[in-house]
């Protein structure tokens, strides 16, 4: 019989951890939250600096479950609380503390990493639930309900129903906004280059204009290159200089929430939920079969820190040089990354075993898995290497006081990068000594013009976010993806474009609430946060200097805000049934096209967007993706009702090698609907 209980977020994490610990423990799941702040009211009382109450009650549906870990806790010996290793882990300890009535004790157990080591290792240890990251959590969730719950009411009256506006996402609304704003009144500059193709043994080195007669000149017409190129006699340039140096690239950190997010972005396309949820998949555990079973591959992905241990360190030194030689271990010692957040008590997202390479364990994991696997291994190993080396040389050309300069650099050490495997333009260029005279096979004249800034991608935005301090890695995920759920932007050609309503919003908080929407109240809010889970101050003071404040901006903007008309936008179409202009409105789902004469007509129809794909049952008209009531996507024929061919499975323009059927894909097979015809 169990003689200890281990609670647990996740359920499959509690499988894991109970084959670890035995039969004298019992493992279950709270399965996330089991308290919150009401749905249906604020749930927050203001009182004065040093009083604010918060009520929490019981999740709707988790009354079984409550109930259930009530009596499994009866006669236990011991009970321990192991919900994940952040100040949001921290508060689910305490609710689940609360309910079961446990005293101040030591029963906070932390798993950094899901191993069998480090859970034995771990269980030995047990700690009192840290107060101070419980209250730094219940400020951040007192805040954004004061946030919300004050906000969205207004945006209701004045905009449209059922909008919303959190104290992050409004901050990073504003950033999309703001960037756009910047497109829009961007002015095109004119400016020349005049590269020079020097040539030597059939070699040609590129070199770029510098300086005439002494000074630096901008090429901004046609007139300046004209002068210089006037100016330039004969044809060749006097080598006055050469310059070679070795440069060292060090090898890059070991990640951080944020930076595995904006490299899963870059490298493999994966949009920051995926990139976490397939994280949490690593960390929880995988079944390696033959290699140790059910194995916890990551550490805890929600971290800030760049830190390693020493016994991680040791083993990555011994697999470097087991498989690349001592020489490529690194001997300089990398500095950490400095960050106030109390997450820095962990690790840097590493692999648990270094000898569990992506080539070793790859046919346990599934293909998502893999990618984001190789990334995180890659990038550790990268991290305890030594440094690249370069061979840079410059090289100086002269003519007429006219100056030309050229760079270029060769590997003569490839260091951490025989691991990142990253591509390496090798281009093999003319080389010149000081002395020669340099002919030139050609000189370019190329007009530009300047770019606007582009526009944020999700990566792109999450680096900025945490450069500026707003929010922390673990929020990133629900921002993204709030600010397109409201609507408020749109991911296209993997950019953010602020929708009009996104614009609407985010002018209305900047004009009646601008410290929500400022960029730096709200970072001093985040190190307020941090400073409230080292102790250093009380979480209701930061709450109460906030809102003595926030209050009076809600007030006036109720009192002065006018009714915002949101321009409708005409399909150019008539409506089928009664002939009405159609217009694009806007759902729960998104853009949808529905008639101007509602609600007199209720005809209403989906965007839809062509897959390339005959319909395989008329075949005649294309496959269109379309979206239920419900908003999940299917597939169906562009001639329905005609044609009723419907399909929940995406069909592709690839047939059957057995049937010669049209194949299907989902999320984890391309598939044939005639036979048995299967492939990952």
């Amino acid at each position: 019989m169990a003689e200890n209980l281990v609670i647990v977020e996740s359920p499959s994490k509690a499988k894991t951890i109970e084959k670890y610990l035995g039969k004298k423990y019992k493992v279950l799941s709270s399965k996330g939250h089991i308290k919150d702040l009401p749905k249906s009211r604020m749930g927050v009382e203001v009182v004065d600096k040093d009083n604010i109450q918060a009520d929490y009650i019981s999740i709707r549906g988790k009354g079984d479950l409550i109930k259930s870990l009530k009596k499994e806790a009866k006669g236990m010996k011991n009970i321990y609380l192991a919900s994940d290793p952040d100040r949001e882990g921290e508060a689910i300890a305490w609710h689940i503390a609360s309910i079961l009535n446990l005293e101040n004790g030591k029963n906070r157990v932390i798993f950094n990493e899901i191993t069998k080591d480090a859970v034995k290792e771990a269980i030995k240890s047990p700690r009192e639930i840290d107060s101070n990251l419980v209250d730094s959590q219940q400020a951040r969730r007192v805040l954004d309900r004061l946030v919300g719950y004050n906000i969205s009411p207004v945006l209701w009256k004045k905009v449209k129903p059922k909008l919303s506006a959190g104290r992050v996402q409004s901050a990073s609304l504003k950033l999309i906004v703001d960037r756009e704003n910047e497109i829009r009144s961007f002015i095109p500059e004119e400016y020349w280059t005049i590269p020079i193709d020097f040539i030597k043994d059939r070699r040609i080195l590129t070199a770029n204009f510098y300086s005439y007669k002494g000074e630096k000149v901008k090429l901004q017409t046609k007139k300046d290159v004209d002068v210089i190129l006037k100016g330039i006699k004969g044809n060749t340039f006097d080598v006055i200089e050469v310059n070679k140096s070795n440069k060292n690239r060090t090898s890059p950190l070991v990640y951080t929430t944020s930076t595995m997010q904006q490299d899963a972005s870059r490298k493999i396309n994966f949009k920051t939920r995926k990139t976490m949820s397939v994280a949490q998949e690593l960390y929880e555990g995988v079944n390696l079969k033959k290699l140790g079973g059910i194995t916890g591959l990551i550490t805890y992905m929600r971290t800030d820190s760049t830190r390693i241990s020493e016994e991680a360190k040791k083993q990555a030194y011994a697999y470097i040089v087991d498989q690349f030689g001592e020489e490529y271990v690194a001997t300089v010692a990398k500095k950490i990354k400095g960050n106030k957040n109390v997450q820095d008590a962990h690790e840097g997202i590493r692999p648990t075993n270094v000898n569990f390479s992506p080539n070793l364990v790859k046919d346990y994991l599934t293909p998502d898995q893999l990618k984001l696997y190789t990334l995180i291994w890659n990038r550790f190993v990268a991290s305890q290497m030594a440094a690249a080396v370069y061979e840079t040389r410059t090289t100086t050309f002269e003519n007429n006081q006219i100056v030309y300069k050229a760079s270029d650099s060769k590997i003569i050490f490839d260091g951490f990068l025989k691991v990142l495997k990253e591509k390496e333009k090798v281009k093999v260029s003319a080389s010149f000594e000081k002395g020669d005279a340099a002919k030139y096979k050609e000189i370019k004249e190329e007009q530009h013009f300047t770019h606007p800034p582009a526009r944020y991608s999700e990566a792109k935005l999450i680096a900025s976010l945490e450069e500026l301090g707003i929010g922390r890695p673990s929020t990133y995920s629900s921002i993204i993806e709030t600010l397109q759920k409201r609507y408020y932007a749109k991911l296209n050609n993997k950019v953010f474009t602020p929708t009009e309503l996104g614009e609407i919003v985010s002018n209305m908080i900047a004009e009646y609430f601008p410290n929500i929407i400022n960029v730096e109240f709200t970072a001093k809010l985040e190190s307020d946060l941090d400073k409230i889970a080292e102790g250093n101050i009380k979480w209701q003071h930061a709450i109460y200097d906030f809102y003595s404040n926030f209050e009076k901006d809600v007030v006036k903007a109720e009192k002065e805000l006018e009714k915002v008309e949101i321009q409708k936008e005409y399909t150019g179409e008539d409506c089928p049934e009664c002939s009405s202009p159609l217009l694009y409105k806007l759902g729960k789902f998104g853009k949808f096209v529905a008639c101007s004469n509602f609600p007199d007509c209720r005809y209403t129809e989906t965007i839809q967007k062509k897959v390339g794909v005959t319909c395989p049952s008329c075949k005649k008209h294309e496959i269109l993706e379309k979206k239920s009531k419900k908003g999940k996507v299917f597939y169906g024929c562009e001639d329905f009702p005609n044609c009723e061919f419907v399909s929940w499975d995406k069909p592709i323009n690839r047939q059957c090698p057995k049937c010669q059927n049209i194949l299907y894909e989902n999320k984890k097979h391309v598939f044939c609907a005639s036979c048995d015809y299967k492939e990952k």
